[in-house]
């Protein structure tokens, strides 16, 4: 297989290929654990999660580190603001701990809902500040950093490259800034690598340094943990297209600086999950939706998925309620044709020659979707291309669907029928009409049993004729 993917760097789809060969290093930037994670981060985690299915599925073994920022942070990029961890605590009165293990562990429970593979290795950034400080010893050897009152930075200004992958126009910047936000920075651009506690009081997570007591800065974990369980130089390095302008492009600054290599091959970013007029969700602009708010509204964790895998990654998505609709019922009805072809496939066990070799040209288009810089939209189609071939014996549609359910993730070889709770008063509705409906029909009144069978539907019930006889479900 040939597969084709986006490079932020280079701004060019081109043919993948990793530094050792079969093997695949992939860092994903992970939750900052103040509060849950919303369906706009989830829609990023699930384009990481289909990319390394890919691979996978093309042949590679990936290795996958995820960082669980769970230090205090600034909430903003100009290395000021209100701690995210203390903000955290103070809103629901327990300690930074308490907050950083109770929404990690939602996290991970998210990605369970959603069929999310967990990576290989899960890395908290609290458990790696010796590795932070050991990095800006490292820079402050190279005199790449300087000293303010507030904390150490980097001087960003002694790189000729800086804010190459954001194609960031630097002198610009400088000319165009009104406002130090941080007095006496060299370069608007310089970033904090440590900051240090205020002198009138104990922040609620600090450490000791060589340059004072204090908290490493935000885009220092990554490096730190990337360099730890990836080594010098990694395949594949993910995030939202909001990472690329700051976060990312400190990483590589730092982190090139330390190992004078180029640090990463393929940058991959998530576009945004939209809310109202094209504005991306954001837990710092107020309101947010939940995986478990959707859950509350009676939805099913994998009909989000399947929405999402309705654009392609790099396609800003906007969240409307009727395409949600739309996407969860597209997701029942593959729930429900595949449960039919596992059991078909089942009782028919016995498969043809012709079968087989048929399989490769129906999973063709499936395949050329994928390579095709996993173009999800297309992949879909070519699903239910194959599940709507009515000549295709069912044990072989049922080995393809599995195949593609290897990237798409939905889980369709243990998948059940949704429990959907009915009222007993609707319950005992439909099996009158439906008693009716037999009626008619022994007495050949077929518009009568029609027009019963809408009456049904119209209850928000999906009727079927089965060789046993009639049976139904509330949609």
């Amino acid at each position: 297989m040939s597969l084709k993917l986006y490079n932020t760097l280079t701004r060019k789809v081109d043919e993948f290929r990793s530094i050792r060969p079969g093997e695949v290093a992939l860092y994903t930037c992970g939750p900052t654990v103040y509060n849950y994670a919303h369906i706009g981060n989830l829609r990023t985690y699930i384009f990481e999660d289909v990319l390394k299915r890919s691979l996978g599925w093309c042949g590679w073994k990936v290795k996958h580190v995820m960082n669980v920022t769970d230090v205090g942070h600034l909430t903003s990029d100009a290395d000021s603001g209100q701690d995210k961890m203390e903000k955290g605590a103070a809103r629901e009165g327990k300690s930074v701990w308490e907050i950083a293990g109770f929404y990690w562990q939602a996290f991970k429970e998210d990605l369970v809902r959603l069929n999310i593979l967990p990576p290989d290795v899960w890395c908290k950034a609290t458990d790696h500040i010796a590795e932070q400080i050991g990095m800006v010893k490292a820079l402050e050897a190279k005199g790449l950093i300087y000293r303010l009152e507030d904390g150490i930075y980097f001087d960003t200004g002694k790189l000729g490259d800086y804010g190459r992958l954001a194609r960031l126009d630097v002198a610009g910047l400088q000319a165009g800034a009104r406002v130090d936000l941080v007095q006496g920075k060299r370069n608007v651009t310089d970033f904090a690598v440590w900051k240090f506690s205020p002198k009138d009081s104990k922040r609620l997570m600090e450490w000791p340094s060589p340059w004072g007591v204090g908290f490493p800065g935000w885009h220092l974990e990554c490096s730190a943990m990337a360099l730890k369980y990836l080594g010098e130089q990694l395949d594949i390095h993910c995030g939202g297209v909001d990472h690329v302008a700051v976060h990312h492009t400190n990483e590589i600054a730092q982190t090139e600086s330390i190992t004078g290599k180029q640090w990463v091959s393929w940058w991959m970013h998530g576009e945004f999950l939209t809310m109202g007029e094209g504005a991306r969700m954001a837990k710092s602009e107020g309101g947010f939706l939940t995986l478990q708010a959707l859950i509350d509204k009676g939805y099913d964790p994998p009909a989000y998925r399947y929405f999402c895998l309705n654009a392609h990654y790099r396609q800003q998505l906007a969240f409307r309620w009727e395409s949600l609709d739309s996407a969860a019922t597209a997701f029942e009805r593959l729930r429900n044709r595949a449960i039919e072809l596992r059991q078909a496939a089942a009782a028919n066990s016995a498969g043809t020659a012709d079968a087989q070799t048929a399989s490769s040209g129906r999973l063709a288009d499936f395949r050329e979707a994928v390579e095709d810089d996993l173009n999800m939209p297309r992949a879909l189609a070519a699903m239910w291309g194959l599940l709507k071939n009515s000549k295709l014996p069912a044990r072989q549609a049922w080995a393809d669907l599995l195949d593609m359910d290897r990237v798409l993730g939905f889980g369709l070889e243990t998948i059940q029928p949704r429990k959907i709770e009915v009222d007993a008063d609707l319950a005992a509705r439909v099996e009158k009409l439906i008693a009716e409906r037999t009626a008619a029909k022994k007495e050949k009144n077929f518009a009568r049993a029609d027009e019963i069978r809408k009456q049904i539907a119209e209850l928000g019930v999906e009727l079927k004729d089965t060789p046993q006889g009639p049976v139904w479900r509330k949609l």
